[in-house]
């Protein structure tokens, strides 16, 4: 089969490789009708995220037909439409059964990027996302093995198109988590950090919930003015202000009830921080968190949906204490969300095919990639069909 595999950093070319087989009893095979880029997939192909090799699969947004299914696959049925989540789950762990499904203790054997050896169990295993989160192959490709298949992949109704629901793999949910975790409902202001396909999922799901004012910042008006249009967010750019300071000017000078890290350790961040990350004396800027720090307001929570790994020097934990601020971070438990999602777009409360910007078929998934990595003609989703 074709797939788009990693050989080293901005270096992926779409190969032909062994068609998967069956492994266990509960998995399937998959046949992709639709797959997607995701902003996550960007930190592999910049080579930021450790544990790749040469010859990995990559995309762990997907969906597709059952093709083949092992003898105890019970939730779904060869000719079944499913999509997938990127969080590999067992179902029945103690995490699991919390519903914390990207807590899963039994399909990682790693660790993650977990820096503390005193955390002795692992994460859920991802797909397509390094060997540091199991190594399992993804999406990008013709097939794919889905493990575990009775407790991820969803089946979707024929009144649905692809479009519709691809986004329930991963971007839907995560925006979902985030704004759930910042605690917005009716009537809540919020800050969303990162206008990138996470961000706008945030965006469309405080508005879908009732957030009375929604800030995005960003610095590509493309993607400032798309979010302004289609979810009526108040857009910040930070090239042209302090975003901190514009918000909390914005709510009577006392910050947002919520926000939302959407951009993680990839954030513009200062000379010193890009400095000290290329010496390993950094894991990450800080920038964006100590923006969402000093735009919250006293009691209010930071939702970090956006990929860290390692440690970051001045975090100002000293002002979380003093303003009393939540905050909830972490993968997203896609599992938990995926049913009432899925009922949101069936009932017309989320559309989230708009965002999509570029389709392409997989053998043109290396200029996809480039395009969304320089944000080329204004590049906000691509999709790939096999």
């Amino acid at each position: 089969m074709r797939a788009l595999v990693y050989h080293s950093a901005h270096d992926v070319k779409v190969d032909t490789v062994p068609d998967p087989i069956l492994q266990q009893p509960d998995d399937i095979i998959l046949k992709i009708t639709a797959t997607a880029i995701c902003g996550s997939d960007l930190h592999l192909y910049r080579g930021k995220v450790p544990g790749m090799k040469e010859g990995d699969i990559m995309g762990h947004e997907f969906m597709g037909e059952v093709v083949e299914a092992g003898p105890a696959v019970t939730k779904v049925a060869v000719g079944d439409r499913v999509v997938v989540p990127f969080v590999i789950a067992c179902g029945s762990c103690f995490f699991c059964d919390m519903d914390l499904y990207s807590a899963c203790e039994t399909t990682n054997p790693d660790r993650g990027t977990i820096m503390n050896k005193k955390s002795l169990k692992s994460g859920a295993a991802l797909f397509g996302f390094s060997h540091m989160y199991g190594g399992v192959p993804g999406g990008q490709a013709e097939y794919v093995r889905v493990p575990n298949a009775n407790v991820g992949p969803i089946k979707i109704p024929d009144t649905l198109e692809d479009e519709q629901v691809l986004f329930l793999s991963d971007i839907l949910p995560t925006g979902y988590q985030a704004v759930l975790n910042a605690g917005i409902g009716q009537g809540s202001s919020v800050a969303i950090f990162g206008a990138g396909p996470v961000g706008q999922m945030a965006a469309a799901s405080a508005k879908m919930l009732g957030a009375e004012k929604i800030f995005m910042v960003d610095h590509h008006p493309y993607r400032l003015e798309f979010a302004r249009q289609a979810y009526g967010v108040i857009p910040v750019n930070f090239d042209d202000v302090d975003p901190a300071e514009f918000i909390i000017e914005n709510t009577n000078s006392r910050g947002v009830d919520g926000v939302i890290d959407a951009v993680g350790f990839e954030a513009k961040g200062s000379g010193l921080e890009t400095t000290l990350t290329a010496l390993k004396l950094e894991g990450s800027s800080g920038k964006a968190l100590r923006q969402c720090i000093a735009a919250v307001r006293r009691g209010g929570m930071i939702s970090v949906p956006g990929l860290y790994a390692g440690f970051i020097h001045g975090f100002l934990f000293g002002d979380i204490f003093e303003k009393g601020i939540g905050v909830k971070a972490g993968q997203t438990h896609v599992q938990k969300f995926m049913p009432e999602l899925l009922t949101f777009i069936e009932e017309g409360k989320l559309s989230p095919e708009i965002i999509i910007s570029h389709r392409m078929p997989l053998a043109d998934a290396v200029e996809g990639y480039k395009m969304f990595d320089k944000k080329e003609d204004n590049c906000r989703k691509v999709v790939l069909r096999p």
